[in-house]
């Protein structure tokens, strides 16, 4: 980078530093998306087996990492080891999964109703994606930001969270190990008050033809009007309010394990986590009572012990906003049954009963340890109130009848749907996303083929053509 200025990222846990990386200016987020135009036709121009090649190398590069990578997301983001661990082999398996993609990147030869035409659908790289990666699971979102757009034949260019700003060069340190030609694979790392700028003038590179995002559904939106100016795709993957529908032939055991680990897993931090448990009448006291005591039983420690399931959020403000939450359903009714308000990082698991639609975290995303119990006269209120919700990315419905819960989850408005399996389950080979506030398009598997590569219409004529003119 041009500039030699840092910006330090602090521990949540003790406020140390955590990190110090380049603090970029426009002009250097210009420069990466430059150089990424540059090589744009060097890597496109590759075969699918050498870009398999060098991504095969990129998976083994990270996973070479590994133990720098869970240190950096202990120390910037107060993660667990456990998650650390879990993000690295996913991404690793990212990373194979894009590389297994290359030659699946198929067309068509589309019958023509014009003699002697062969008409063909092409797929072929769409040129600069720029990624922009969150902070939460941040190995596995910053390498499913820039995987399978590589594997496309794609350059990139990753926006690095700047709540986890070493983690995020670690992949692309990784990525630069395995060998791809100059200029392919590019990151930019920005103080938090640069964001906007930063984002704007990549955005606005006329090299960058599209636009990831994983975040905020409030930030989504400023990045789709940004990009509907510039005519760009974009593809997001924002908030969730995950409903996770307990029907009265449940098996309870099962309900409250995959319920406990939906909602507290990395504390409540990911989008998929569930946020509503809707329990018909029949049968919600039994549950309550069993999930209350699953969630009094997680205990939470620092994380870098290593002895706790629950590690630390984010940051204090994350601790008001969930504080905020459990004081707002408290006065309107609610019934704490686990744990409670925090009053530093070390947020203990909370559940709260009795949560009405008048309530705040109702509807609010939490981000945070805190799940609410909302009650359902039965299988049909149920679907109505998992359907009660600006979001739609994962949602889970447990039935002893699999028939009925296919039935239910066909209901539920979402792009993930899970029967008799938590909220929180992600796969390289999946189409990952949601509809409504939690966003639109596909990450994973073939679905990110479609998101990374543009469709073209190419005819050969193999016959003298006749014309009426």
């Amino acid at each position: 980078m041009a500039s030699q200025a840092t910006f330090e990222r602090l521990n949540p846990l003790d406020g140390t530093v955590a990190s110090s990386s380049p603090r970029a200016t426009v002009a250097d987020a210009i420069a990466a998306a430059d150089r990424a135009a540059a090589a744009l036709p060097v890597w496109s121009a590759l075969g699918p087996n050498a870009r398999r090649a060098v991504l095969t190398k990129a998976g083994d590069a990270l996973n070479a990492r590994g133990d720098a990578l869970v240190d950096a997301m202990k120390t910037e983001i107060g993660a667990t080891e456990g998650w650390a661990r879990f993000n690295v082999s996913l991404a690793v398996g990212m990373i194979r999964e894009a590389a297994a993609l290359t030659t699946q990147i198929g067309g068509d030869v589309i019958p023509s109703d014009k003699p002697g035409c062969l008409s063909m659908a092409v797929r072929e790289p769409a040129g600069v994606v720029l990624g922009i990666a969150p902070w939460n699971a941040p190995i596995i979102l910053g390498v499913r930001a820039i995987a399978v757009p590589l594997a496309c034949g794609n350059t990139v260019v990753l926006k690095a969270s700047e709540t986890c700003p070493r983690t995020h060069s670690l992949i692309i340190e990784a990525f630069a190990d395995a060998g791809f030609p100059e200029g392919t694979v590019n990151s930019v790392t920005n103080a938090p008050e640069d964001a906007g700028e930063i984002v704007g003038a990549l955005i606005e590179h006329p090299a960058v033809r599209r636009i990831n995002f994983t975040g905020s559904t409030g930030v989504g939106r400023i990045i789709a009007k940004r990009a509907a100016e510039c005519l760009k795709p974009v593809l997001l993957e924002l908030g969730g309010k995950a409903p996770f529908v307990v029907l009265d032939d449940a098996d309870l055991d099962e309900a409250v394990k995959a319920a406990a680990f939906g909602a507290f897993m990395n504390q409540g931090q990911i989008c998929m986590s569930t946020e509503r448990i809707i329990v018909v009448d029949a049968i919600a006291d039994a549950f309550v009572d069993q999930f209350a005591a699953k969630a009094a039983g997680l205990a939470t420690g620092d994380p870098r012990l290593g002895n706790s399931p629950l590690g630390a959020v984010v940051d204090i403000k994350t601790v008001h906003h969930v504080n905020a939450l459990i004081d707002d359903a408290l006065a309107k009714g609610a019934r704490l049954v686990a744990g409670g308000k925090g009053e530093s990082v070390l947020m203990s698991a909370t559940v709260i009963d009795g949560v009405t639609s008048d309530m705040n975290i109702y509807r609010d995303e939490s981000f945070g340890p805190v799940v609410a119990v909302i009650r359902a006269r039965d299988e049909a209120d149920a679907v109505r109130l998992a359907n009660d919700s600006e979001y739609g990315l994962s949602a889970a419905v447990f039935t002893g009848d699999a028939a009925r819960g296919l039935r239910v989850a066909r209901q539920i408005r979402s792009g993930i749907c899970h029967v008799n399996g938590p909220t929180v389950h992600d796969e390289a080979q999946m189409p990952f996303g949601g509809v409504g506030a939690s966003g639109y398009g596909r990450f994973g598997g073939k679905a990110g083929i479609d998101s990374f590569t543009d469709l073209r219409w190419i005819t050969v004529e193999t016959q003298p053509g006749h014309y009426p003119i």
